[in-house]
């Protein structure tokens, strides 16, 4: 018989990968409604380049987490469908800066709504305090799995 302990881990683990799948499927469904055709990763840098006007190819894979070369073919194709331009870096003549054209500006837009209306859909019946403790807790989670662990040392 499993321990209170192992049992309740185990409720949380399920529930949270409830959640994600149940999340990145009506995110997925929003997103088609807005006729974006881009791959998860490819939206997420995007915003990124959007969020942090100083970006550039190897801060972008440093916040991500993702291999550098990854980053690098998501950002051409960024830029060969003219989401994203590259200007050069005053700060440092080796590297670029990453910018959203209006084009991506607009696919930006789109996407937020798409993501707004799933976040308004998933906590529609939950007060304000409820989101705001459950941002609380999930951030607390985040950074303890960020932290390293006697077992990892």
């Amino acid at each position: 018989m499993k321990s209170d302990t192992t049992m309740s881990e185990s409720q949380l683990s399920d529930a949270l990968h409830r959640l994600v799948h149940a999340y990145k499927s009506h995110l997925r469904s929003e997103v088609a409604k807005q006729n974006l055709n881009l791959p998860i990763t490819h939206f997420r840098a995007l915003k990124g380049i959007a969020r942090n006007p100083s970006s550039t190819a190897l801060s972008l894979a440093r916040r991500m987490q993702r291999d550098k070369a990854q980053i690098t073919r998501v950002l051409k194709e960024l830029q060969e469908d003219g989401l994203i331009e590259k200007r050069p870096n005053p700060e440092d003549g080796r590297s670029q800066l990453l910018l959203p054209t209006r084009k991506g500006q607009n696919v930006i837009a789109r996407l937020l709504e798409a993501e707004q209306h799933t976040a308004q859909t998933m906590t529609r019946s939950l007060n304000a305090r409820d989101v705001q403790r459950f941002t609380e807790l999930t951030a607390h989670m985040v950074a303890n799995l960020d932290e390293p662990t006697d077992r990892e040392n």
